[in-house]
């Protein structure tokens, strides 16, 4: 069963969220979300506006209501005909926030006062960040409060404090889809479900706050590609013995500040979302299909081994920024960035892409960037230039020749799941 966003809607999933393919029911959509890029944010002047910062009174909106709301609702109703069936699931929640814009309940702009926000740590384009490598962020630039400002293209910047604001608007959906989570989890919970369901909480990208100068995605930074991940796994991730112990209690972030979980306990190893069905799978006690990895993040980040890399790539349609260059069409796209991310490096190599044959020219580099991770976290200092880095350039540049060669062959595959709930 899938609620909200988990296939992209569009033509990506070819406008069908790959029904009946991946689920045994149609999915399912929150009707409010028809509103969610209308004029339904009102602005300074009183007027109604499609900006990107929307902190709105959800008894003023549209149905009374938000899409994420809606989600909660209908994947509790669903968790609860589980139940009542007593039979094996599969339920994927979508949740649409912290994506833009910012329409969110207004009251969790509370929890982060605008007097106790700061800028990114590192706001300005880095110096020696080849061009086809920066994010214009030209979909904030559509929001009519962000056209407001008469940023400049490319680089900007956007003012001071109105950065300010965008970071506190995020943090404060951040807490807003948390609050659903929690809702979700408790009912879960409730329901006794918890004691025999894996639940894993993902994302499918990260996002920019001003960091190298940029918002929103479409890049190969950390800051874009990192994603969070938090497995729960009955009886491995968690003390279930405890008799009276609810693995989710519901935590209020108005009225229970400071709350913490104690449960648990952080992985620092590099995984990727391709390793999440094999794990799945595994812990649904059964067999992944061929064309998974040979091992899975079960093995590799639960029990404490580690994984070498993980890749990303991301396309370009020129060696300068354009107005598509965050999202270009297909046709359109002429360069590729390779990326590979290991504990110590950020390694990223732009090449020449050809989309009719979906081939990677590795001989024709039009840049590189190399970030030592441990030195430089917030890859603000591109030394790929620099002539002392060049036997680890020369190992990884391979490694990212070898890895394209294999991306040319793309698998898709589908299993039912025989483990009591995953969620």
């Amino acid at each position: 069963m899938s609620v909200g966003k988990v296939f992209h809607p569009g033509i990506a999933s070819n406008h069908s969220d790959d029904y009946p393919y991946s689920w045994s029911v149609p999915p399912y959509h929150p009707p409010s979300f028809a509103y969610e890029k209308r004029k339904v944010c009102k602005g300074d002047d009183g007027k109604l506006h499609a900006n990107l910062l929307c902190p709105v009174n959800v008894t003023e909106m549209p149905l009374k209501i938000l899409p994420d709301m809606e989600n909660t609702e209908e994947a509790v109703r669903l968790l609860k005909s589980m139940k009542e069936r007593d039979s094996p699931f599969f339920l994927a929640v979508g949740y649409y926030k912290p994506h833009i814009p910012f329409r969110i309940p207004q009251e969790f702009l509370k929890l982060y006062p605008l007097e106790n926000m700061t800028l990114a740590p590192d706001p300005d384009v880095p110096r020696a960040l080849p061009s086809v490598a920066y994010n214009p962020w030209t979909d904030i630039r559509k929001r009519e409060d962000v056209q407001a400002l008469n940023v400049s293209f490319p680089y900007g910047p956007i003012p001071k404090d109105f950065q300010l604001r965008i970071r506190q608007h995020y943090f404060a959906a951040v807490s807003y889809m948390d609050s659903q989570v929690g809702r979700l989890l408790s009912a879960l919970d409730d329901l006794g479900l918890a004691k025999d369901t894996v639940v894993v909480f993902t994302s499918d990208h990260g996002w920019s706050l001003g960091e190298h100068g940029e918002w929103a995605k479409y890049s190969n930074f950390d800051v874009a590609t990192r994603v969070p991940l938090i497995v729960y796994v009955p009886g491995v991730t968690s003390a279930m013995e405890k008799p009276g112990k609810k693995a989710f209690p519901f935590i209020d972030v108005f009225h229970q500040s400071g709350a913490r979980f104690t449960e648990g306990r952080a992985m620092r190893n590099i995984v990727e979302l391709v390793d999440l069905f094999p794990t799945v799978a595994e812990l649904a006690g059964l067999k992944p299909p061929p064309p998974c990895p040979r091992s899975s993040f079960r093995v590799t980040a639960l029990h404490g081994s580690s994984e070498a890399i993980a890749y990303s790539q991301y396309p370009r349609p020129s060696n300068t920024p354009q107005e598509d260059s965050d999202l270009p069409l297909l046709a359109d796209i002429r360069i590729m960035g390779y990326s590979i991310r290991s504990c110590d490096y950020r390694y990223t190599l732009w090449v020449t892409f050809d989309p009719n044959t979906f081939w990677a020219n590795m001989t024709d580099i039009h840049a590189g960037e190399l970030y030592l991770v441990q030195e430089d976290p917030g890859q603000d200092n591109n030394v790929y230039n620099i002539s002392e880095h060049g036997n680890v350039l020369g190992k990884l540049k391979d490694h990212v020749h070898w890895t394209t060669s294999l991306k040319q062959h793309l698998f898709y595959f589908n299993t039912g799941s025989k483990a009591k709930g995953i969620l």
